[in-house]
């Protein structure tokens, strides 16, 4: 067990714990939350012993095999296969004593350590070490080449897959997923899945901690708690807790209020069943979890843009690179309310392809047609690095608009949690969080009609990834999205592209499948549906012709009339939702007025609160009938 007693920690003059008290058992697998600063990376520093406490102590057994990642490596001419094999210092240990126990020709120590060497399972080591590596995505022909060789990203990944390979009875990763892909990512949660020891994590990626935890240490007012179960059980449990707060309640319950407004709105509009269905059980889902965020120092909301267009942009049998095509024949149209989250291995295009749609870079050839109201925020995955790092916030928001007071800017600045002085200070001084909030809040002063967001998580943490998500579900213009925040993106975009071996894609189905897709990226099989989960070509080259045209047709008026009657029940039901919609908001505007709430008015209140109810009801039947025809009827047109 490892625990701590009566802890007190600082940072400088800054209280970080008080009197915290946590027990960790063996095999537990928690996950560390908390804002950024309030002290996760420091408990970790504690716990290896690189900085002690202020006050109290830390109990752990003696014999504790303890891993941890480190966060940076200088460069080398160790080979990257060398330096993950370094990770298991025994094995380092036993190799050097047996080359000295071979040069004096010892042969009972030879033999001694020949039994030791079996014993940690020496022999298997470089496998093991490749396969950490192919995991993490290096490619064969890297794993010779020195350290010095690879880029700062790629040598976290060298210090992750280093720290893996040490054997451990604790295993400490601070943000392990911070500089990998989703497929690495998703290659790493099954990993830690099955490590057999105790793990502590830290991750402002919920989707990952979801899968991987089953408790969360939670940083809350100089303290510790902990929740049992995974990062959602724990949203619950904290909205459970803070909900039970009557000063929170009034906050609480008018960020329920939008949230419910906006599932109204996503239900009414939604066009793909398979997608609706998730995204539907999540948004409710966050209903309920909504007071575990109402101490968020994030709000903020995209402004409705000025002018838009339903077709944005439309791209025909173009082609995406630099000197030469990276990507072929793309045929993409992007209206004015188009979702899209773009997936693909590193190296794709997927970012080259938003830059080149941001103007950024120029289409190498195709049909590019942009409507004369098109206005584009782009976020770029190093957009942190490019900032003027001697302006400060108030001078870059003055940039985009000479004519902002001050007290807009503080006010609208302030949703991001850039407060007091902190407005006018340069941003050199900026964590990469916070350079990521100002990046974010200087797109959304723009107001643009399409946002192009490349990795735009990755300097965030939980709590602006929330926000961000709240903000991005209510957006009301087009969104192409590449991120590996699997919550990111399927709380945000209603379909799917695939960027793979040159071509982009539409991919039909939800993250999970394409979880299993990146088994066999050119052709799965899924056994438990028996259909092919693979992305379907928009190109628009003519398909081979293997049918009679005349009964081709044939066919397809008798499918259009078979599904006639479906469609226009599915039609008849959305216009139900829509009007149901409107008489709601009417009643809750009703509901708003002050005076219904005095004796006099208390008949005119209840009839207001059962047509309220009445009026909920009948909304929630018709969502239902909704989804279900909607379901209904993408299945029979596959």
């Amino acid at each position: 067990m490892i625990s701590l007693n009566n802890a007190r920690l600082m940072r400088g003059e800054h209280v970080l714990l008080e009197g915290a008290n946590l027990a960790l058992h063996k095999g537990q697998k928690a996950g560390i939350i908390g804002r950024n600063g309030s002290g996760k990376t420091s408990l970790f520093a504690c716990l290896t012993g690189q900085i002690g406490l202020d006050a109290g102590d830390i109990q752990m057994p003696e014999d504790l095999r303890c891993a941890w990642m480190k966060q940076e490596t200088a460069g080398s001419s160790r080979s990257a296969l060398d330096h993950v094999i370094d990770g298991d210092e025994r094995f380092r240990e036993i190799e050097a004593l047996l080359q000295k126990a071979e040069d004096d020709h010892d042969g009972h120590a030879i033999a001694r350590l020949h039994a030791e060497l079996d014993k940690i399972d020496g022999y298997s080591i470089t496998v093991r070490a490749e396969q950490l590596l192919a995991g993490l995505g290096f490619s064969t022909e890297t794993f010779a080449n020195p350290v010095s060789s690879f880029s700062g990203g790629w040598r976290v990944r060298l210090n992750l897959a280093a720290a893996l390979m040490a054997p451990s009875d604790l295993l400490l990763l601070d943000e392990p997923t911070n500089h990998l892909d989703l497929e690495a990512t998703i290659w790493l949660e099954q990993w830690l899945i099955r490590y057999p020891g105790t793990l502590m994590l830290i991750s402002h990626d919920r989707s990952f901690l979801d899968k991987v935890i089953d408790h969360v240490i939670s940083f809350e007012y100089k303290n510790l708690f902990l929740y049992r179960g995974n990062f959602t059980s724990y949203e619950i449990q904290r909205a459970e807790r803070m909900a039970q707060q009557q000063a929170a309640l009034e906050k609480q319950q008018r960020r329920k209020a939008e949230i419910e407004d906006f599932v109204r709105r996503f239900r009414a509009k939604a066009s793909k069943a398979r997608q609706a269905q998730s995204r539907l059980k999540e948004l409710q889902r966050m209903q309920d979890i909504a007071p575990a965020h109402i101490d968020s120092p994030f709000r903020f909301e995209f402004f409705l843009p000025e002018k838009s267009s339903d077709d944005l942009m439309s791209i025909k049998k173009a082609e995406v690179g630099f000197t030469e095509p990276l990507i072929k024949n793309v045929s993409l149209k992007l209206h004015g309310n188009s979702r899209i989250g773009l997936l693909g291995f590193n190296g794709a295009g997927k970012s080259t392809l938003l830059k080149t749609i941001a103007a950024q870079l120029t289409f190498l050839s195709g049909d590019i047609v942009s409507s004369k109201h098109l206005k584009v925020g782009y976020f770029a995955q190093h957009q942190v690095d490019v900032m003027d790092m001697q302006a400060s916030p108030m001078l870059m928001m003055q940039r985009l608009d000479p004519k902002i007071r001050e007290q807009e800017v503080r006010n609208f600045l302030g949703g991001f949690d850039f407060r007091g002085d902190r407005v006018s200070e340069p941003i050199h001084n900026f964590s990469g969080g916070e350079k990521a909030r100002l990046a974010l809040a200087l797109i959304v002063w723009q107001k643009p009609n399409l946002l192009l967001l490349d990795e735009p998580t990755n300097h965030l943490d939980l709590e602006m990834r929330h926000a961000l998500t709240v903000a991005l579900q209510g957006f009301e213009g087009a969104l192409v999205l590449v991120s590996h925040d699997r919550h990111l993106m399927s709380n945000t975009v209603d379909e799917f592209y695939t960027v793979h071996r040159g071509q982009l894609s539409a991919f039909d189905g939800d993250l999970d499948d394409y979880a299993r897709w990146l088994q066999d990226p050119d052709g799965l099989r899924n056994t438990s549906t028996g259909k092919d989960i693979k992305p379907s070509s928009i190109s628009t080259s003519p398909a081979v012709v293997t049918v009679d045209k005349k009964d081709q047709r044939k066919q397809a008026a008798a499918q259009r009339e078979q599904l006639a009657p479906l469609r226009r029940e599915i039609r008849t039901l959305e216009q139900k939702m829509e009007k149901l919609g409107t008489e709601l908001a009417a009643l809750e505007d009703k509901l708003g007025d002050a005076t219904l709430y005095e004796d006099k008015r208390r008949n005119d209140l209840t009839e207001l609160l059962r047509q309220q109810g009445y009026c909920k009801a009948e909304l929630n039947q018709c969502e239902e009938n909704w989804l279900l025809k909607s379901t209904e009827l993408e299945s029979l047109s596959e």
